[in-house]
């Protein structure tokens, strides 16, 4: 195993066909589908699309001349190195087009089911560990308590399940970021995985970023110059966030009937990171049947998944699950549901020295100077109306409605009384009848 700059243990270029995991029919219709599909016709540049180092790739390429697949076409791509170019027979096109129609899935060439939980414990999300440092440096764009960052830290190095509750507008959403951006390290995440002979993609741009890619240079000296097996991307840890349109089926693999191809669920592609489940409660399944679905993953750290043909199998679960919800616990799980949240935490306003500390910090930021006539007209007049109740939404959403009504009333960006008055209006909703 190399030893990438983050720690983990990066997994090793294959360096023949055998130990890529993988049947040689697989990969050969892999290699005839892929140029079918791309017109690639030199080792290097099908190596690059494949994701195999280039004398792996010339074995392949090799193997389907064997079974004349695959001809050499007689030319030398002087841009290439000098590279053979390489072109599919008419049985090659017949094998491609017979391939295709049972697969549309071409490019990069899949990694093997236990591979690719070889490499999930490699890089497991329990193996962090996080300074207060480094929750903190995270954290630094909020005020928080330092009792919930108490709270929170043990929570995050666990890598266990965390349900986050209170009043809403407290930054529930906010803090699952910053435990985002407190892991900071990269892992390596597979392209696409294979089970039982067929390939579900994993590696999704919209969820995960890439740090560096591990390709050979066709006119360099050292010919397998792959820092890592290509068929993963180094990637920072994903997140995945959803909110109220996360439904059951989300979590199952999906599956594209034209192309007939899998792509992996959601908290598959959010292995060895964090998967964020905002606004729980919302959904159209109630919450109790969403975690219910997760206990035995949650318990023992592993998935089971179907393919078509009902056939299940088993993948490793490794993420950090955390549920945020403005309902109280109690009024949406059952008590064995609760129990396997490992962390419950509470998120609460702020009191109201963090709330004029939040404040004043949001003026700055705005360029609006702080008045104290108006800062003890909010305090002693506006805000016992509703109990002295503070919420971390609200600094923004005031000091934002008067940079609004200033720009109407084309006056210059200040705070009064009168102006506080007219943005508190808008916070809330009286509570009164309408006349039809």
């Amino acid at each position: 195993m190399n030893m990438m700059a983050s720690g983990v243990l990066a997994p090793v270029p294959p360096k023949n066909l055998a130990e890529t995991g993988i049947s040689p029919v697989m990969m050969r219709d892999l290699l005839l589908k892929t140029m079918f599909r791309t017109n690639l016709d030199t080792c290097s540049s099908i190596a690059r699309v494949i994701a195999l180092t280039i004398p792996v790739t010339q074995e392949l390429v090799d193997l389907a001349r064997s079974q004349r697949l695959l001809e050499a076409t007689g030319t030398l791509h002087a841009n290439s190195g000098g590279e053979m170019g390489y072109q599919l027979t008419d049985a090659g096109k017949a094998r491609a087009l017979d391939a295709l129609a049972q697969s549309e899935y071409y490019g990069a060439m899949p990694v093997p089911l236990a591979a690719y939980h070889e490499q999930i414990k490699r890089q497991s999300i329990r193996n962090i560990q996080i300074t207060r440092d480094q929750l903190t440096a995270a954290m630094g764009h909020l005020i928080l308590p330092r009792e919930l960052l108490d709270n929170l830290g043990p929570a995050v190095s666990s890598g266990r399940s965390i349900l986050m509750y209170g009043p809403p507008g407290n930054g529930k959403s906010s803090i699952s970021n910053g435990i985002r951006d407190a892991l900071g390290d990269r892992i390596y995440i597979p392209r696409a995985v294979e089970y039982a002979g067929q390939v579900i993609t994993v590696f999704d741009p919209i969820v995960h970023t890439a740090a560096e890619e591990s390709v050979d240079d066709p006119t360099s000296l050292r010919r397998s110059g792959n820092r890592f097996d290509n068929r993963y991307v180094y990637s920072v840890r994903p997140t995945v966030i959803t909110g109220g349109e996360l439904s059951l089926d989300m979590l199952d693999l999906t599956y594209n009937p034209t192309a007939r191809t899998y792509t992996a669920p959601l908290q598959m592609k959010s292995s060895g990171g964090v998967f964020i489940v905002d606004d729980l409660g919302r959904q159209a399944e109630p919450p109790q049947k969403l975690v219910n679905r997760w206990i035995v993953p949650l318990e023992e750290n592993r998935d089971i998944l179907s393919l078509q043909s009902g056939e299940k199998f088993e993948v490793p679960f490794d993420t950090l699950v955390i549920f945020s919800t403005n309902f109280h616990p109690n009024e949406i799980f059952d008590k064995a549901a609760l129990r396997r949240i490992f962390f419950k935490i509470k998120i609460d306003g702020p009191c109201q020295q963090d709330f004029l500390k939040i404040f004043a910090m949001v003026a700055r930021k705005k360029k609006m100077a702080l008045d104290e006539r108006t800062m003890l007209h909010l305090m002693r007049v506006k805000y016992p109306t509703i109990a002295n109740t503070y919420a971390n939404y609200q600094p923004v959403f005031l000091i934002d409605q008067m940079i609004a009504i200033c720009n109407f009333e084309g006056i210059p960006i200040q705070m009064t009384p009168d102006l506080i008055d007219r943005a508190w209006a808008n916070m809330f909703v009286r509570d009164e009848a309408i006349a039809h």
